[in-house]
């Protein structure tokens, strides 16, 4: 499996999207829509970024009673994004009917991927908010271990469980992992967090990267960056 990286593409609106990707006139980098593009734009803007080439993360971590899962994941399959996810926290139930729904006829889907813990949680957070009081590396891996057997291709999870992840559930069990800040970056409000280069070392398969790309000064020299620390 090549390495790659994604950029989150985090914006309130399609024009402010486009002017981003317009600054690309190379590769088409592999983007992630997440919740305030797509509720912004609606499916619209999915349609429009594939139109233009990019490979796309849909980035709605969808979490309901496994039924609901099912139907919204069947509609996403139509857009024909590259990758989808869902919150491992939803049981095992519902990441099975969430493969039932996003397999088309043919039988082809999206990678499907489960968020295991957010890169904001700490442990500290994890125990007093959520009451979940094991280490969060063991959650994590927990959730990964629930995921594969569900059928999913990988899971979200900090490149600093990246690693045991791949120990646990094999090297083809895909990572995708957030959190990335270059040494020399703000870290904002993520705390499990690593440097491209780092991300590599442990073995990470994609890396997530919002704004240290797309706050940067010359975004596509951010990026460029990114693809050499991580991919070369």
């Amino acid at each position: 499996m090549g390495k790659d990286v994604i950029i989150a593409c985090d914006f309130a609106s399609a024009e402010e999207t486009f002017r981003f990707l317009d600054r690309f006139t190379g590769k088409k980098p592999f983007v992630k829509i997440g919740m305030e593009l797509f509720y912004a734009e609606g499916p619209s803007i999915v349609r429009e970024i594939k139109a233009r080439g990019h490979k796309i993360f849909l980035d709605l971590k969808l979490h309901d009673i496994p039924n609901t899962v099912k139907k919204s994941m069947a509609v996403l399959s139509r857009l024909d994004v590259d990758m989808t996810n869902l919150h491992a926290a939803g049981t095992k139930a519902m990441m099975e009917a969430a493969i039932e729904g996003l397999t088309r006829p043919d039988g082809t889907r999206p990678l499907l991927i489960a968020v295991t813990q957010l890169t904001s949680t700490s442990e500290e957070r994890m125990r007093e908010d959520l009451l979940i009081d094991a280490p969060i590396a063991d959650v994590v891996s927990h959730y990964a271990q629930n995921a594969k057997a569900a059928g999913l291709d990988g899971v979200v999870c900090s490149p600093l469980e990246a690693e045991k992840v791949h120990t646990d559930c094999g090297k083809n069990f895909v990572t995708v992992t957030p959190g990335i800040r270059f040494a020399d970056g703000d870290v904002g409000d993520q705390v499990r967090i690593t440097t491209p280069a780092r991300a590599k070392e442990i073995g990470s398969d994609y890396i997530v990267v919002g704004r240290p790309v797309t706050a940067a000064e010359d975004p596509v020299a951010a990026y460029e960056r990114c693809v050499r620390e991580f991919v070369d």
